[in-house]
């Protein structure tokens, strides 16, 4: 079925301007007299808490790295937050993870000459039990399985380079706005050929030892593993974790990287000094924060407002996922203050270790079924500091009947920007909301713009509280309690039927919604 994407647009139009008593009040149009929908503007733009609990969250708790006392004390906070506002909530221990927290690190360039550089610990990592100081080596060219072994015999007391370099660290929007047409098309060559080298340095290793290269290098006693994931903007990479036991491992910026690499490929042999510390914190259990009003005509049917709580942990956290916690947590305040009793029962579920595999909020729809099989519409948000830009149905026939009835609520100024894509393709991959779709129950994802997000926060060292735009968060939060209201109220319990999905290439038969994966509760 074809997405019924311009007419909804529409039709949300029409509803929204359709009262012939619009109200004016403080520069915005209510198109409806509803008491409620005005109590939450005023309690979500004229008096938004976003950026004194965004402060808290981001500035103070930080990063919140699954596993890491900074996850359970902001697990601890929003406890705090909510029973001081009123709301009933709890934390449900859903599993366990490795406890890791990280300390400082400090790495100098000390040969050829004296720089200090940029760098990450890399999640899980070991400490260096004091400085150490070493030569950078690349794995070189040509190595068989034989000479592979042998190299790895070499590199004791050493940092290993495994990541291929880049050509260049601009942006590329200003290569492409400024270069030639060939020199943007050259370096793009480049990146691919250096790709492919690179491939072809590690690949005997692998090949000899049966193991990753950074598993490989760290069995033979290197000091550190060094990589380079650089994200395509400006001073941003994407740091992440190592699988590394001994050596220390950590991220190193784009230029900082290409530096070392062309030093060692010119025949220079750069030599680092290198003081990491970190705190290996056993296995450790894993929580869910979950705050509830309880439904008074309709307990058991629910309406779930969602987002991951944990973070990568190279920044704050800020914008992955901390303004989707934020804009849950300041929605859930609008909601008390303006609709305390709420038809059906409204939650809000801050889930843990969202990165690494979802692992919250599938445990929850297991633990849970009573609120999978009563969901009326669940929404989760993932994805940034910018206003909500779409919504789409899941593949749900109905999203179509219910959706724009919701959003017709909701002040033009607010739901102008938003396109509704129903029924929509079904996105059963990506964020919380997909633990829920896997089992037919109805849960959209309330998207932001994804560019330059993807390209300058998600899982980066930049992800920090002043990439937030706060007018935006303030409407999120409004928007997403005038929709958890609406759901609450709405008359029609919502129907799952789905739409036909549409026909794959690949095997000519439609395509099937991914069956929903266990919840992986323990870690490897």
């Amino acid at each position: 079925m074809k997405s019924h994407r311009h007419f909804v647009s529409a039709l949300v139009l029409c509803a929204v301007t359709a009262f012939p008593g619009v109200l004016q009040s403080h520069g915005q149009s209510y198109p409806t007299d509803d008491p409620v929908i005005q109590q939450m503007w005023e309690e979500g733009i004229n008096n938004s808490q976003t950026e004194v609990l965004a402060h808290r969250l981001i500035d103070y708790y930080g990063p919140r790295l699954a596993g890491s006392p900074n996850l359970a004390a902001a697990q601890d906070w929003l406890v705090e937050t909510y029973e001081s506002w009123g709301v009933p909530v709890r934390k449900e221990e859903y599993g366990t993870w490795n406890g890791w927290q990280q300390g400082t690190l400090h790495v100098d360039m000390l040969e050829p000459r004296v720089r200090t550089m940029e760098t990450h610990l890399l999640a899980w990592s070991p400490g260096t039990n004091g400085t150490v100081r070493g030569e950078v080596v690349i794995p070189p060219e040509g190595m068989d399985g034989e000479s592979a072994v042998e190299w790895l015999s070499t590199i004791r007391g050493k940092f290993v380079l495994l990541s291929a370099p880049e050509p260049m660290c601009r942006a590329s929007q200003e290569l492409e706005k400024y270069a030639r047409e060939e020199t943007v098309e050259r370096i793009d060559s480049i990146r691919t050929a250096n790709r492919r080298a690179f491939g072809a340095r590690t690949r005997p290793i692998v090949m000899a030892t049966e193991d990753s290269p950074t598993v490989a290098v760290d069995s033979a006693g290197a000091a550190g593993v060094i990589t380079s994931r650089w994200s395509g903007g400006w001073g941003v990479n994407k740091v992440v974790s190592t699988s590394a036991k001994h050596a220390v491992g950590f991220d190193m910026s784009c230029e900082d990287y290409g530096l070392l690499f062309r030093l060692i490929e010119n025949g220079t042999t750069p030599v680092l000094q290198v003081s990491a510390e970190s705190q290996d914190l056993g296995v450790v259990p894993q929580f869910n924060v979950i705050a509830q009003l309880t439904g008074t005509e309709l307990p058991d049917e629910y309406v779930l407002l969602g987002a991951h709580l944990d973070s990568w942990h190279s920044a704050s956290g800020a914008t992955d996922n901390g303004t989707g916690s934020i804009t849950m947590l300041e929605a859930m305040r609008i909601l008390k203050t303006a609709y305390p009793n709420p038809r059906r029962t409204i939650m809000v579920g801050h889930w843990g270790a969202e990165e690494m595999g979802l692992i919250g909020s599938s445990s929850f729809r297991e633990d849970h079924p009573e609120v999978v099989d009563g969901l009326q519409a669940a929404f989760n948000q993932d994805n940034g500091t910018w206003r909500f830009e779409r919504i789409e149905g899941q593949g749900y026939l109905n999203s179509a009947a219910h959706i724009p009835k919701w959003m017709a609520v909701v002040p033009r100024e607010l739901a102008d920007t938003i396109l509704l894509e129903l029924p929509g393709p079904m996105n059963n991959s990506g964020s919380d909301h997909t633990s829920f779709v896997c089992a037919g129950a109805p849960s959209f994802r309330l998207q932001s713009p994804y560019d330059e997000y993807r390209q300058y926060t998600w899982h980066t060292n930049r992800d920090t509280y002043d990439k937030i735009v706060f007018d935006d968060l303030k409407d999120n939060a409004t928007v997403a309690a005038m929709l958890a209201y609406m759901a609450s109220e709405d008359p029609v319990r919502f129907d799952r039927t789905r739409a036909n999905l549409p026909v794959t290439s690949r095997s000519g038969r439609p395509r099937q919604v991914g069956a929903c994966r266990p919840a992986r509760r323990e870690p490897r």
